[in-house]
């Protein structure tokens, strides 16, 4: 049996049905015949068609791809989604579609449907479909002609040229009434505008009857981004001629047939064939003496008529239309008069732009200034000068255990703070942090002990090599601010007790239940490279020439471009789900890592692996929520939708360095990367310069205390996105200081 991978062609405007149906959500996306959309129904009827190891496919615009996205997730149903930067009518649509699934399976089959069409007896489309479907195996490129049941001017017409699937005689236009009597007279069927075709035949056909389209479409998949299930096409689409495939292909071909089809089909392309579906009704409404009538209202909207006949009233928060239904075609009529008298009812009102990269980081800096740094150097830090694990999001107090790693990363913001030009008391913060953390976490031989309970006696002794990189990270960046060269020895010598127990790869065991793993060595090369930028000694040059090694050779799966996060103990991937375990946010937090080390090496090769780590990590982005999740597995399934505050940061400083290290098509895609990074981490901070941390896969937030692990990552993002948006306009460097 033939492999068909269905296409649902998502372009139009639906104006004759306005105001309903506008340029920001077509008549596709709304419910016109029933509770689901127009979209929805024509999902559920082809979904089932992919069975044979084929792929559903969505062809619509990039403006429509959160309609898209969010339709066929109320419905259940998973799609891959080829967006177009602009509509260039059937033929270039198809041709992405048909180029795309050649590349996969060029004798499968595309189905091509309209996303508007009203067609009841799904199971009837679908038997027409599959014998369709074996002509389309020969060669043949079949239409489906619905067998007319009145003469319509609203439909184009197909001349069969025999009974049954046969050759296409002619395909004519639309016509008047006189003409589409005759038409059916003679035998003619309505275009419905579905195609049933061989991927590798339409493809062809495009390239000899329409190379301008053939090349601008192979342009654009070569150029195609992609997020997700979705893929954008490239820059080169925009150059395809604007021609629809009857005139591109199906009028030219000799390979045209045509099935006739005698299910009930409409393209309810006017208020009328909506009111003849017998289902467009919506909304509260009371008719009194009135006959044959159409009305929609909106939410919160009640409609009363009385004495009126074959009249459809349709309200819509902002435009109302009352029209006899008979005349519904004229709509069209109305919405050319808006364009001069009213142009901004020809579409619904607008959302708020989306926050641009340097607006945000406008924003991100004030709330560092005024409120993050102010509130967690105060309610954040206690007497002693031990830092606060967490804070409720009401700022009260939470007595809690407190652990290594969080004194040593609040030390570090503190530090880069003052750098950054803090005017508030970083250095006493610091001052007093550091003080603590030399005498109460420090056992007798210079490691860090992992936990201490509430008031500050020792629950756990175990060293391990996470928290001892985060001391040696803190102490760099406080050496950096405070010029204390003390800070390096203490620093150094626990490096070199770290490495005592290095391998022979290079590679440290954790304690714990993961101990070959990439994580901890991730932040001692964030370690060792803070000290290499504030001047440490050699040594920490060796350092991390020896983590890269290793993470270029074992942690980094050379067939996918993902890191791992767990090994067996000679650093080959742990079996089971630890070792096909990828983090996206540890994805970008690498691929930003490798670029800062590749940018002070001058080392092209070692970027390139940044940029395939960071691609890999896009994949974890999820596009509806727009927002990086926290795990996949291997093959790129999703193992956790939740999505956690660090990620979004890692997203947004790997999208920066990159942009900074291309002068490409690449840097334009990683700085929109960034803009919609940051507007993802906006998501989790609250005013009160406190934030939420954990997301659950329907938006909403897990009800706890602010983690103060998570100021390290906003800090550190902060100062990566100073830093870029400083580069593309250095007038801004006062405003994005933290003085």
């Amino acid at each position: 049996m033939a492999i068909i991978y269905p296409v649902i062609m998502c372009g139009g405007s639906g104006t004759r049905l306005w105001p309903a149906s506008r340029p920001s959500l077509p008549k596709q996306f709304i419910p016109l015949a029933g509770n689901r959309s127009l979209f929805q129904e024509t999902v559920a009827r082809v979904a089932g068609l992919c069975q044979n190891g084929g792929e559903l496919v969505v062809v619509g615009g990039l403006t429509h791809k959160r309609a898209i996205l969010d339709q066929l997730e109320e419905i259940g149903v998973s799609a891959i989604i080829l967006l177009e930067p602009e509509g260039r009518d059937s033929s270039a649509a198809m041709a992405a579609a048909a180029e795309w699934t050649a590349q996969r399976a060029p004798e499968a089959i595309n189905l091509f449907v309209a996303s508007d069409h009203h067609i009841p007896d799904a199971e009837a489309f679908r038997q027409s479909v599959g014998k369709a479907a074996s002509a389309a195996a020969q060669g043949r490129i079949v239409t489906l002609g619905v067998v007319p049941t009145e003469p319509s001017s609203a439909y184009g017409y197909i001349a069969p040229s025999g009974p049954d699937l046969s050759a296409v005689s002619a395909f004519v236009e639309k016509p008047d009434q006189a003409t589409a009597r005759r038409y059916i007279s003679e035998g003619y069927l309505w275009n419905s505008g579905n195609f049933i075709v061989r991927a590798d035949v339409l493809c062809q056909e495009i390239a000899e009857r329409a190379p301008a389209v053939s090349e601008a479409v192979r342009s654009a998949l070569a150029g195609a981004e992609i997020d997700g299930s979705c893929l954008t096409l490239g820059a080169g689409f925009k150059a395809a001629p604007k021609i629809s495939v009857d005139y591109a292909v199906m009028e030219k071909t000799t390979r045209a047939s045509v099935l006739p089809v005698r299910f009930e089909w409409s393209d309810l392309g006017a208020w009328d064939s909506v009111h003849a579906s017998g289902e467009g009704d919506v909304g509260l409404h009371i008719l009194e003496d009135s006959e044959g009538c159409l009305v929609r209202a909106c939410d919160g909207v009640m409609v009363a008529a009385i004495g009126l006949r074959d009249v459809g009233i349709i309200v819509e928060r902002d435009a109302v239309l009352v029209t006899d239904l008979k005349k519904s075609q004229d709509v069209k009529k109305v919405v050319e008069r808006l364009r001069k008298l009213s142009p901004q009812h020809l579409d619904f009102p607008s959302a708020r732009p989306l926050e641009t990269l340097e607006a945000g980081a406008c924003r991100l800096t004030t709330w560092l200034r005024q409120a993050a740094l102010p509130a967690w150097s105060s309610l954040g830090q206690d007497e002693t000068g031990a830092f606060e694990e967490v804070l409720a999001l009401d700022g009260r107090h939470i007595a809690t255990s407190r652990r290594a790693r969080v004194q040593a990363r609040q030390l570090q913001v503190y530090a880069e703070a003052g750098r950054q030009g803090w005017q508030g008391p970083w250095k006493a913060v610091v001052e007093s942090g550091l003080d603590r953390l030399m005498s109460a976490y420090l056992r007798p031989d210079g490691q860090m002990r992992t936990l201490l309970a509430a008031d500050g006696s020792p629950l756990e002794e175990t060293a391990m090599v996470y928290d001892q990189a985060f001391l040696i990270f803190a102490l760099a960046c406080i050496s950096g601010v405070t010029a204390k060269p003390s800070l390096e020895h203490k620093a150094a010598a626990t490096r070199d007790l770290l490495m005592q127990g290095a391998d022979a790869v290079g590679g440290l065991k954790e304690a714990g239940s993961h101990p070959y793993q990439s994580n901890a060595h991730m932040h001692l090369l964030e370690a060792a490279l803070a000290w290499e930028e504030v001047g440490g000694g050699p040594q920490w040059t060796v350092l991390a020439d020896q983590i890269m090694h290793l993470a270029r050779t074992k942690f980094i799966d050379a067939e996918t471009g993902n890191l791992r996060e767990f090994f067996n103990a000679d650093w080959s991937p742990a079996i089971g789900d630890d070792g096909r375990l990828v983090e996206p946010g540890h994805q970008f937090e690498w691929a930003w890592l490798m670029a800062r080390y590749g940018r002070s090496r001058n080392d092209e090769a070692v970027i390139a692996d940044a940029w395939r780590l960071y691609e890999a990590g896009l994949k974890g982005v999820d596009p509806k929520r727009s927002i990086a999740i926290d795990a996949m597995n291997i093959d790129g399934s999703v193992r956790s939708p939740r999505s956690r505050l660090w990620p979004q940061t890692e997203w947004l400083k790997a999208s920066l360095i990159l942009a900074a290290l291309s002068d490409d098509g690449r840097r334009a895609k990683c700085l929109d990367q960034a803009a919609r990074a940051q507007r993802a981490l906006w998501l989790y901070l609250t005013p009160q310069g406190l934030w939420h941390d954990k997301m659950l896969e329907n938006g909403s937030f897990i009800d706890e205390p602010a983690p103060a692990s998570s100021f390290y990552h906003i800090m550190a993002a902060y100062v990566q996105v100073r830093q870029a948006v400083i580069a593309l306009n250095p007038n801004m460097s006062a405003t994005l200081s933290l003085a």
